[in-house]
């Protein structure tokens, strides 16, 4: 099994993959109990799915419970520039760099079904089943199980070839492979992550509260966002990076392989992405995760931006929305120009 696991390792790097580790899909108790407090304490805010299916997120084994290994697999997305940049350009719309591609979850799927295709074929009997952040898989314990990387303070996985900058996929198989060993954390007294972070969603290190998170807050949660938590937000209009580009571990990190990660969403201005309709939003955005939250909730978020953009001029962008069909889009944009003084 050994020559097999070498061989495996070797087929996903050829197939575009950063690093590739082995774990068994029982490797992981600890997570149980940590994902039951998190959701007690009501720090998934909306995210209701998380403990609608909290059996199978918290034991991997019990997912599919004929898998015996779990290969976990890294994909560098390293930006060419620093993400930081484009939240000091106020009047402009910062977007999260994983977002500024093409979504990752169907170039990485594809990859994935690629490597555990060539698996089967080296194989007789044995099956497969693959995972990208659509299903009830813990990746990131996972990828520490595995020795892919690390839980940071900021509870994201990062690691020391790689840094922050990488996306997981999982492939579960009925095949018994050797695993590797667990990797530890390497953050030492380090905090720059959670200094970072504008809304102090770490109410400890290793531990996030999704309710003060912006990712959370621009992605997931539905409605108006609390106003003291909306001027933190900047002109963050799709997810944060502030925790992932504080990390020192980045001087390591690993260029991007995918010419598709190319950043093609680059930092609009926001005048120019308030004034699109339904249509307009997405055509602009197809094919980019973007489009998976609509056109409300990404207006939403880009009339906040021009509420803390401290730009007079993006009151006129901010003034059609007044009368915006949809409440919260509505109440932003009277936000917006509160904010504005307008």
């Amino acid at each position: 099994m050994e020559d097999l696991k070498s061989r495996l390792v070797a087929k996903a790097l050829e197939e575009g993959f950063s690093k590739a580790r082995i774990c068994r899909p029982d490797a992981v108790p600890e997570i149980a109990a940590r994902l039951e407090a998190f959701v007690a304490a009501g720090r998934h805010g909306q995210m209701g799915w998380m403990a609608e299916r909290m059996g199978w997120r918290s034991a991997p084994d019990q997912l599919w419970p004929e898998a015996r290994s779990v290969i976990m697999l890294a994909e560098s997305y390293t930006p060419e520039t620093d993400p930081m940049e484009a939240v000091a350009m106020r009047d402009h719309a910062a977007v999260s760099v994983y977002a500024r591609g093409r979504d990752y979850h169907d170039l990485v799927k594809k990859r994935l079904k690629r490597v555990g295709r060539w698996l089967l074929d080296q194989t007789e009997g044995e099956e497969i089943k693959v995972f990208v952040d659509t299903a009830p898989v813990m990746e990131k314990p996972l990828g520490q199980a595995s020795g892919l990387g690390w839980q940071g303070k900021h509870t994201n996985l990062l690691a020391r070839d790689l840094g922050s900058w990488f996306f997981l996929g999982a492939i579960f198989t009925t095949l018994e492979l050797p695993p590797d060993a667990p990797e530890v954390s390497h953050c030492g007294s380090c905090t720059a992550c959670l200094d970072a972070c504008p809304t102090n969603a770490f109410p400890a290190p290793y531990q996030l509260d999704a309710r003060r998170c912006i990712s959370y807050l621009t992605i997931e949660h539905k409605g108006p966002i609390d106003e003291a938590l909306r001027r933190a937000m900047g002109n963050r209009i799709y997810g944060c990076d502030d925790c992932l580009a504080a990390c020192p571990w980045n001087k390591f990190a690993a260029e991007a392989r995918e010419m598709r990660y190319a950043d093609v969403v680059g930092v609009p201005p926001l005048a120019e992405l308030a004034a699109l309709d339904d249509a307009a939003f997405r055509a602009r955005f197809s094919g980019s995760p973007i489009k998976r939250i609509g056109r409300d909730r990404f207006l939403r978020n880009v009339l906040y931006a021009i509420g803390n953009s401290g730009a007079p001029d993006l009151a006129e962008a901010a003034r059609p929305h007044l009368a915006d069909p949809d409440p919260t889009v509505a109440e932003a944009a009277r936000w917006a120009l509160a904010r504005l003084g307008a």
